[in-house]
């Protein structure tokens, strides 16, 4: 039995989620709505204000898709309730961010600037001149916006320039010079 499937995901009263048919599911709160559509082989069931999934059989699928769909609709509940921040850095001499409405610019040592849009439902901000905010409600979402501006320029692994998460720690190759000892 999956450890985390059994386990049903508790409702807020201030969040309100509704299943339409046996795999579609909406959660709405004060942060907004998400639907998500799983796939046939759970049952979801909302009961006594607890959303509980149900595997169809003991295969490995049914079992991987069990802890999976829980994790994915308690995803959903905290992402409408308290949402989902992804913190970037930016590292190198010259190396900027500027918020240019709900665009972000990058100068990150290219020929041209860098001008990204925000997807929907994610929210970009420039905090400081070196880092970014990346917030929304759906994890997902935030997650490979956030990857996406890590890989404009990823971190150099002999000077460590580039974007990365905060609190991301890299191990730097040692350079030339150390080689020839």
């Amino acid at each position: 039995m999956s450890h985390i499937g059994i386990q049903p995901v508790a409702v807020p009263k201030n969040v309100k989620v509704s299943v339409e048919g046996k795999n579609r599911v909406t959660v709405a709160g004060p942060l907004g709505s998400l639907t998500e559509t799983f796939r046939p082989e759970v049952r979801i069931q909302l009961v006594d204000s607890q959303v509980k999934v149900e595997r169809g059989g003991d295969s490995k699928l049914h079992r991987s898709l069990h802890g999976l769909t829980r994790a994915m609709i308690a995803n959903m509940v905290v992402g409408v309730t308290q949402g989902y921040e992804k913190n970037l850095e930016i590292f190198g001499t010259g190396y900027r961010v500027q918020q240019t409405g709900a665009n972000l610019t990058f100068q990150l040592g290219f020929s041209h600037p860098v001008v990204i849009q925000a997807p929907a439902g994610v929210k970009l901000a420039a905090v400081t001149a070196n880092r970014v905010a990346v917030t929304g409600t759906d994890k997902q979402q935030v997650g490979e916006t956030a990857a996406r501006l890590r890989s404009i320029r990823p971190p150099d692994p002999y000077k460590g320039k580039g974007v990365r998460y905060a609190g991301e720690t890299l191990k730097l190759k040692p350079g030339k010079a150390a080689a020839r000892k």
